[in-house]
């Protein structure tokens, strides 16, 4: 980081551009890129589950080129890894269970995520047969086995170690847990400082065992503004406002989770773990949708009742026009335009959004030790 320090934002960037150049010339692959976390960025592994979290029905998918089908992401078009994956001059990774995930395209690197899972295990039960995190896990390590048959195992453990990891999992500890239901079992097991305190040191044993299978490079998301996403406004909120014990719950967690994040490294010795203020990102344009061209941050896209907010986006569903002008889809996930904003500030954010820095810092000082 020091080294960096001294070189303007342009530099850098010429810099990676140089690299990009010199690599492209050379015809090398892009660095893998993995995926772990919920519906924010699952790419479709629930599509092969028998499960209610899917998202696998018109319209969502409406945006996404070239199909405009659903592909299972909960978006009306790219999620943020997609767009990711497109910085890194790389395809979409695809999801862990799909059938055309073999052979070469086996070193993208491959998505895990899915939809409705938490932190802990009992998180989403609600939906059954879903991909819980320590699955996700064990999937990472079939899949480095699967890759080390194709490339040998050296080669393997050089490509998790080269790779970019994503994760992003946390809300549905609060939305599909402990305020699932009033006085949840959760809810009466833990105040809610206390509950968050759990939530983060189960979050550090699986992030400490994502490192021992072999990631050096992890943005780790904090949660969105939960209290004020539509659903939330339709059933928990007053008057358009957010409801404020999903905010406090956002407030508690993000911080700390930047904090543990910060102890890792340090015990690591190394930058691992890069905190993702995309809740800070996402509070910007709640707060003045219309400084970043969205007319709403209250409403959904897609949806039914108040807000947008009630239920899945399905085909009866109202539906807006023109997508672009909406920071939620549906009731719970950012529309593709919002999803753009939040890996800008992934890619080139202030300290505030990305600490200890940001991912094009993280693409030049990658491209220097390489």
């Amino acid at each position: 980081m020091a080294v960096l320090s001294s070189f303007s934002p342009l530099a850098i960037l010429s810099f990676v551009l140089v690299i990009g150049i010199i690599v492209s010339g050379a015809e090398a692959r892009p660095r893998a890129f993995f995926v772990f976390g919920d519906s924010l960025v699952d790419n479709g592994n629930n599509n092969y589950l028998a499960t209610t979290a899917r998202a696998d029905a018109p319209p969502y998918g409406i945006d996404y080129a070239p199909s405009h089908r659903p592909t299972g992401r909960f978006s009306n078009g790219y999620n943020i890894p997609d767009l990711i994956s497109q910085k890194l001059g790389a395809e979409s990774t695809l999801p862990y269970l799909s059938p055309e995930l073999r052979g070469n395209r086996l070193l993208v690197g491959a998505n895990f995520a899915s939809a409705g899972i938490g932190i802990l295990n009992d998180t989403g039960i609600q939906f059954v047969n879903v991909i819980r995190m320590y699955r996700q896990l064990e999937y990472f390590k079939e899949y480095q086995n699967r890759v080390s048959g194709i490339i040998g195992a050296s080669q393997a453990k050089s490509l998790v170690n080269q790779a970019l990891v994503l994760i992003t999992v946390g809300g549905n500890d609060f939305v599909n847990n402990y305020y699932l239901v009033p006085n949840s079992a959760r809810s009466r097991q833990y105040p809610l400082p206390q509950y968050v305190t759990y939530l983060i040191s189960e979050y550090q044993k699986l992030l400490q065992k994502l490192y021992d299978l072999g990631a050096r490079r992890v943005l780790v998301t904090g949660t969105g503004p939960l209290g004020c996403v539509p659903s939330e406004l339709a059933q928990r909120g007053r008057n358009g406002q957010c409801a404020p014990d999903l905010q406090r719950a956002a407030a508690l967690f993000n911080p700390q989770l930047e904090q543990m994040l910060l102890q890792l490294n340090r015990k690591i010795g190394r930058d691992v773990f890069i905190a993702a203020n995309t809740g800070k990102a996402h509070n910007d344009f709640v707060s003045n949708p219309q400084q970043f061209g969205f007319v709403t941050a209250k409403v959904a896209c897609c949806g039914q009742g108040p807000y947008n907010g009630l239920g899945l986006c399905t085909p009866l569903s109202n539906l807006c026009p023109n997508r672009k002008q909406y920071a939620f889809w549906d009731a719970f996930h950012p529309s593709e335009e919002a999803n753009r904003l939040i890996v800008e500030e992934i890619m080139s954010g202030s300290k505030a959004y990305m600490n200890p820095m940001n991912l094009s810092t993280i693409l030049a000082l990658d491209a220097i030790a390489t």
